[in-house]
């Protein structure tokens, strides 16, 4: 038995009140609960997965052996049959409206323009309809045209387009996959982090009928990729988490009961080794920042959390200087393995317009390097592609930062989390027997697409947020404060630039962890394990109707998430809030 397991015994013997320093005894009546020791540290370093109790499968009629296969199918039979609801859903008569809606004038052809020219290009201001009435057998131009986001976004619309054609079906087809298959992600990464395949399963339920999310897939614009790549790289985070623990508790000595204790030495000297499940976080983030740059932010916050993982798992081990251990085992290869991935990715993404031509007929700015910056003192050291991208990032900085056009639709990021101004992406108002409007309408009807988070989810948001960073802060939950860290990166940056022209839709990107709050939520309504029947019964009642009212509340605004014509009466019925219309 090493020292720092006896002085673990020591603590366990000891009274509650001589374990703990005075600031977490000021903090009990808040709700504070350190984490205790346990007998076996492999619990606390890989904690095992939940299965429904031998009461539930009684119930249920259902014997053991079949109570046995189920459990070990449902962690994935469970996510695939909620993915294929959310699937159906989102590629349910895509191709409608058949129109080119809101931003989609611009993503959708200089995706097109991407995948043939490797470059952007100035379109005909009135190319919409014709498209439109050609199903997309047009011309591409030459003109390099002068864009603000990079290209992996438009790429994978492009690959859509390139599959099924330069039409509204085809340029929404990818993303409609990404949003279908996040919902995937979601449950099983819900699954791993609160080890219940039931929990995932709500998360992934939950944002298969956000509102928002709904339209986001269904629509050709790029936060909705951005919102697959930052959650893929979330999960790869979360896997190597589990794997390097499981590694440092392998080498963690046993006792000879066979329980694992902590161990000094072991935790500060072992070495987790190859950590492939970063690298991909590493890529998945590049892509991120491919698509939109608000990913920088989110580079950032998730390289910090990996690491206080890290701080974590060594810490549960038995480091006595956890920081130190990090800092010389694992700080130097969490940075090579996520920050210079991400970087050569974001490059290797612009490789069309590295190599289309440098002589002007090439990508907008790509002969900057030859022209306007010949005289430049560092062209002797960087090729002049690379100079000539350092100059077009940074006049696209200059105008991210000063863009305050007015719109009609623009919004403050303090209204988002209560969805207070939502996006129309697409307006009509079709006469009575016209394009889906009743005849006997008596007026003309309503044909809407407006980007609005399913409203009861985002309300019971508010409150799960509320109740994640309570539980981070006061019960020290790392699946709280991982939650809190995604919703932190992805929403509270924009507070930075209130004077620039934003909209309600760049939320896409944190709705996946705002739903993993309020599954986090519903899961302590229903009750923790050891709960009474009543207790259990109470609990799975309340959170029953609140689910049921979620779903209901995405099944009344469904007209208005695609598009379809509803007499005028029953639009004005949905506008709940002035600020909607």
């Amino acid at each position: 038995m090493t020292s720092t397991a006896s002085s673990t015994d020591i603590r366990q013997d000891q009274a509650p009140h001589e374990q703990r320093p005075s600031w977490q005894q000021r903090l009990r009546r808040f709700g504070y609960s350190p984490a205790g020791p346990r007998s076996d540290v492999r619990d606390r370093l890989v904690p095992p997965y939940a299965e429904p109790g031998p009461r539930l499968w009684a119930a249920l009629g259902i014997r053991y052996p079949a109570a046995t296969r189920i459990a070990r199918w449902s962690g994935w039979g469970g996510p695939l049959l909620v993915t294929l609801f959310a699937g159906v859903l989102r590629f349910w008569n895509l191709g409608s409206p058949k129109a080119v809606i809101f931003d989609e004038t611009y993503y959708a052809k200089d995706a097109w323009a991407l995948v043939h020219r490797g470059f952007e290009v100035n379109w005909d201001k009135n190319v919409n309809d014709l498209i439109l009435s050609q199903n997309g057998d047009v011309p591409i131009p030459t003109d390099a045209a002068y864009v603000v986001h990079p290209p992996v976004g438009k790429y994978v619309i492009g690959l859509g387009e390139l599959m099924f054609g330069f039409n509204p079906f085809g340029w929404r087809f990818m993303t409609a996959l990404l949003g279908t298959l996040s919902v995937l992600l979601l449950c099983r990464i819900g699954r791993r982090l609160f080890r219940s395949t039931f929990l995932g399963c709500l998360a992934g339920a939950l944002v298969a009928v956000d509102g928002l999310h709904f339209v986001m897939s269904r629509t050709a614009l790029l936060d909705g990729v951005l919102m697959f790549f930052v959650l893929a790289a979330f999960g790869c985070l979360l896997v190597d988490r589990d794997r390097a623990r499981a590694r440092l508790a392998a080498a963690l000595p046993a006792d000879p009961d066979g329980r694992v204790r902590p161990d000094a030495r072991t935790a500060e000297d072992t070495r987790i080794g190859w950590r492939p499940w970063r690298i991909a976080a590493g890529l998945m983030l590049g892509l991120a920042v491919g698509t939109k740059w608000n990913g920088l932010y989110i580079l950032a916050a998730f390289c910090v959390m990996a690491v206080l993982w890290d701080v974590g798992a060594r810490k549960v081990a038995g480091a006595r200087h956890p920081y130190k251990a990090v800092v010389q085992h694992d700080l130097g290869w969490a940075f090579l393995s996520t920050v210079p991935v991400a970087i050569v990715t974001y490059i290797a993404s612009w490789t069309g317009w590295i190599l289309s031509a440098g002589d002007g007929s090439g990508g907008y700015y790509r002969n900057w390097a030859a022209t306007d910056g010949k005289d430049s003192g560092w062209s002797w050291l960087f090729p002049d592609w690379w100079r000539s991208l350092w100059h077009y990032e940074s006049q696209v900085y200059d105008f991210h930062v000063g863009l305050s056009s007015p719109h009609t639709y623009q919004s403050n990021p303090w209204s988002w989390i209560v969805t207070g101004r939502p996006v129309s992406y697409f307006y009509e108002s079709p006469a009575p027997g016209a394009d889906g409007c009743p005849v006997d309408a008596g007026d003309k009807c309503a044909r809407e697409v407006l980007a609005l988070g399913t409203p009861m989810l985002w309300w019971v948001g508010c409150f799960a947020l509320l109740y994640v960073l309570w539980r981070w802060f006061f019960r020290r939950d790392w699946r709280a404060g991982a939650i809190a860290c995604a919703i932190v990166a992805g929403y509270l940056p924009w507070f930075l630039y209130q004077e620039r022209t934003i909209f309600f839709f760049y939320a896409v990107v944190f709705v996946p962890f705002l739903c993993l709050a309020v599954a986090m939520l519903i899961g302590a309504l229903v009750g923790p394990p050891g709960s009474t029947d009543t207790r259990r019964v109470a609990g799975a009642t309340g959170a029953g109707v609140l689910v049921l009212l979620i779903a209901w509340n995405f099944i009344y605004f469904w007209p208005i998430y695609t598009g379809q014509s509803i007499p005028m009466d029953d639009w004005r019925s949905r506008m709940w809030l002035d600020t909607w219309v």
